[in-house]
C-alpha cells in the first residue's frame, strides 16, 4: 500500500471510507523504508464530498481519471521493486492528508489549524516510530496553513522539507512557526507564481492578517532554511532547467492550479523531496534572480512608447 488516505475528523487522523482510525496502519507501515511524503490539498475540497472530494481529484492513485493528481508523479503506485535509480529507497510511505476545506474562507482558515494539530499527531507518531525516516510535505494554497500549524506541535527533526504551492498564508505567520523546533530543523521551498496574483489579494482582502501590512507569501520569503521559487519567470525556469529539473514555461496570465499542473512540476517536486542531497537550497538559490518580479507584472505591462502603465487584454 504506497499511499495511506486519511481524513482529519474530530481532532483525530481516521482512515477514508471507514470510521476506523489511522493508527493501527500508520504502526504497520510506519517504519518501513523510503521517505514520508505527505501530501496537503487547498481549499474547497472536503473528504466523501459528491464532487470535491480529494481522493478522487489531486491526491487519486488513478491518474485516468484524475491527470492531474500528485501521488504518481511523485512516486508512488508504480509497483516499483524494492530500490531504483531515482528512489534508492523504494516508494517510501504517501500520505494523502485531508480536511474539510469548503465554506467561507475564514472558516475554512479555522479547520485548517485544526487539521494541522491532527497532521501533527500523524507525524509526531511516525517520527516517534522511526527518528531517521525523514518526513516531508507537499501542500498547496490553504494546505499550507495545515503544514505550518503542525510545525507548532512537533520536536526538532519530526519534518525534513516542506514544498508550498502557492500558499495562503501570511509572511508572519510562516515566520513564527519557522520559529519553532519543528520549524528550525525543517526547509522550505515556497512555490510562487505571478499568475496567482489575484487569490494572494483576494486572501490578503477576506482575511486579517497577524500584523498590519502583513503580506502574502506569494510576495516572497527569505532566510537561511527558506528558498522561494518563481515559477513564471523566465531567470528562475532557465536556472532549474541547468540543474537538471526543468519545467514548462507559464501559458495562462491568471492560475491558482499551475503550481502543480504545469508539466513538469510534479517531478520536480519528487526530485526535491526524493533526492533533496542532489538540490541542496543553496543550489537552488545561486542563479536565481535577485529579486522576484513584482506583484501583477503578468497582467500589467510597460509599452514600448510614452504613456503609461496598460492593462493585458484577455487574461486566461
Amino acid at each position: 500500500m504506497p499511499v495511506i488516505r486519511i481524513n482529519s475528523v474530530e481532532s483525530s487522523p481516521q482512515l477514508h471510507g471507514t470510521s476506523r482510525p489511522a493508527w493501527p496502519l500508520l504502526h504497520r507501515l510506519g517504519r518501513g523504508p523510503g521517505p514520508v511524503i505527505v501530501m496537503i490539498h487547498g481549499y474547497k475540497y472536503e473528504p466523501g464530498h459528491a464532487r470535491h472530494c480529494p481522493h478522487r481529484h489531486i491526491l487519486s492513485l488513478h491518474p485516468a481519471a484524475q491527470p492531474d493528481a500528485w501521488p504518481r508523479p511523485l512516486g508512488f503506485g508504480a509497483n516499483r521493486p524494492a530500490a531504483d535509480h531515482h528512489n534508492p529507497d523504494g516508494e517510501g510511505l504517501g500520505i494523502a492528508f485531508a480536511w474539510n476545506a469548503r465554506g467561507a474562507l475564514w472558516a475554512a482558515q479555522a479547520r485548517a489549524r485544526d487539521a494541522g494539530r491532527v497532521l501533527a499527531r500523524v507525524i509526531g507518531e511516525l517520527h516517534r516510530l522511526a527518528p531517521t525516516r525523514p518526513v516531508h510535505i507537499v501542500a498547496h494554497s490553504m494546505g499550507t496553513e495545515v503544514a505550518l500549524e503542525a510545525l507548532h506541535h512537533l520536536p526538532a527533526g519530526a519534518v525534513n522539507r516542506i514544498v508550498s504551492l502557492t500558499g495562503a498564508c501570511y509572511r508572519s505567520r510562516t515566520a513564527v512557526a519557522l520559529t519553532t523546533p519543528a520549524g528550525q530543523s525543517a526547509e522550505l521551498i515556497n512555490i510562487t507564481s505571478r499568475e496567482n496574483d489575484p487569490f494572494d489579494f483576494l486572501f490578503e482582502r477576506l482575511i486579517t492578517p497577524p500584523r498590519p501590512g502583513d503580506r502574502s507569501i506569494g510576495q516572497g520569503l527569505d532566510g537561511p532554511g527558506i528558498v522561494t521559487l518563481q515559477l513564471d519567470c523566465p531567470g528562475t525556469l532557465d536556472h532549474l532547467d541547468r540543474i537538471g529539473l526543468p519545467v514548462a514555461p507559464p501559458q495562462r496570465r491568471i492560475c491558482h492550479w499551475s503550481s502543480y499542473t504545469r508539466p513538469g512540476v510534479l517531478q520536480m517536486y519528487s526530485a526535491l523531496l526524493r533526492r533533496p542531497a542532489a538540490f541542496p537550497l543553496d543550489a537552488l538559490r545561486r542563479g536565481l534572480p535577485a529579486t522576484p518580479a513584482p506583484r501583477w507584472s503578468r497582467l500589467i505591462t510597460l509599452p514600448a512608447g510614452p504613456g503609461g502603465l496598460r492593462l493585458t487584454q484577455n487574461p486566461s
